[in-house]
């Protein structure tokens, strides 16, 4: 298959040069559902690029009947963000013209939708696909009046024009999968929506951090929390549904690098879950374990931030991955001070027992800085 391949302006810079994102589209055969796959958000987090770039090869060498629907990707979505450096030190998780998380700017239509009882009543007769077209239909004509906003005289915040941008390319998806990476070291996870348990199978990954409740308005959120807003509507009125949407942010890894070890997760579990969804026609796919994978799903209130007592030197940090016990020692802190004193050496130990989850790269610490996540 040879993809269509579309170039969408982002931002046109005083010098006169113009940001772009390019669309990789590949389309089956046979109409079906949209896969739409995105990498780079957060501007370190670059291991989803590779991901999509050997995503792309692999498609080119299908056959299109071996494809039903259309996947898009989209590497490097976005560029501001991932050419942002302190030195030769790549950031980019935080938009600098006013501070903002890149991921917790999204549209979100359930915060804008006043009437969602009345509609859901309104719904109460019809089957799954009606309801799935009548709640669609709304939402882009909600999400159309974003646009007359950018048009205007007034205009919008480079923000809002971003991420119309974006999430127009996916508003009508089936299924969503924004690649990350901790911004710091990681082990390779998923974030899961509730009652979508059974689907996260598919990625064979370890771990998933299941989501009990939403405090930002991030990619995936804004994508799937309109139809489980309805979805749990439409249940207290006597209708149990499941519309045929999910929305995945994979973790591969650790920011600033492309850990073949992590792209490879990312690869077998893209396919796999494509197969699973009947999108994939190939060989070996869906695999066997999928069914019997044991995935452990950790509560987002279940993760214990351990943040710096005192400023100074971390030290004998346990490594990312460890099961640790309540009471054994995660790490040291080595700490001087101005007091005429000798430097003192502190032992932080696990409040509960977990798996180390993310540690950071800097062992210098101010007090109150981030160190590791147990989970």
């Amino acid at each position: 298959m040879i993809p269509k391949i579309t170039t969408v302006p982002i931002q046109h810079l005083a010098s006169g040069d113009r940001l772009a994102i390019q669309v990789y589209q590949f389309s089956g055969s046979q109409p079906g559902k949209k896969a739409y796959l995105q990498a780079n958000l957060h501007g370190a987090e670059i291991v989803g690029n590779a991901v999509i770039h050997q995503l792309i090869e692999f498609l080119m060498s299908l056959d299109d009947n071996q494809l039903v629907g259309e996947i898009w990707l989209v590497p490097v979505c976005n560029p501001l963000s991932t050419n942002q450096r302190h030195h030769a030190f790549s950031t980019g998780r935080f938009n600098p013209y006013d501070g903002k998380d890149w991921n917790r700017i999204f549209w979100d239509y359930e915060k804008r939708c006043d009437d969602l009882a009345a509609f859901a009543q309104s719904q109460i007769n019809l089957d799954v696909t009606e309801i799935y077209s009548n709640y669609l239909e709304r939402i882009q004509a909600s999400f159309a009046q974003e646009l007359a906003k950018i048009q205007s005289p007034s205009g919008l915040p480079f923000r809002d024009r971003y991420r119309y941008q974006l999430q127009s390319l996916c508003l009508d998806a089936n299924y969503v999968i924004d690649i990350h990476s901790s911004t710091d070291q990681a082990i390779d996870y998923l974030y899961c929506f509730h009652s979508r348990e059974e689907s996260a199978k598919a990625f064979i990954l370890n771990y998933s951090i299941l989501m009990n409740e939403y405090d930002g308005n991030t990619f995936d959120e804004a994508f799937l929390k309109p139809w489980l807003a309805l979805e749990k509507q439409l249940a207290e009125l006597g209708k149990t549904i499941k519309f045929e949407l999910e929305s995945w942010t994979l973790e591969l890894g650790s920011g600033r690098e492309m850990n073949p070890e992590s792209v490879a997760k990312g690869i077998q579990g893209i396919k796999n879950y494509l197969a699973q969804k009947g999108m994939l026609k190939i060989a070996d796919f869906p695999l066997a374990e999928t069914a019997s994978h044991r995935i452990n799903f950790v509560g987002k209130s279940q993760i214990r931030r351990y943040y710096a007592p005192l400023g100074g030197m971390i030290q004998a940090k346990v490594e990312l991955g460890s099961q640790v016990k309540a009471g054994e020692r995660l790490y040291q802190l080595l700490s001087f001070n101005k007091n005429r004193e000798l430097p003192t050496v502190i032992d932080v130990c696990a409040e509960t027992e977990g798996i180390v989850f993310t540690v950071s790269t800097n062992h210098a610490v101010n007090e109150g800085e981030y160190v590791l996540s147990v989970a």
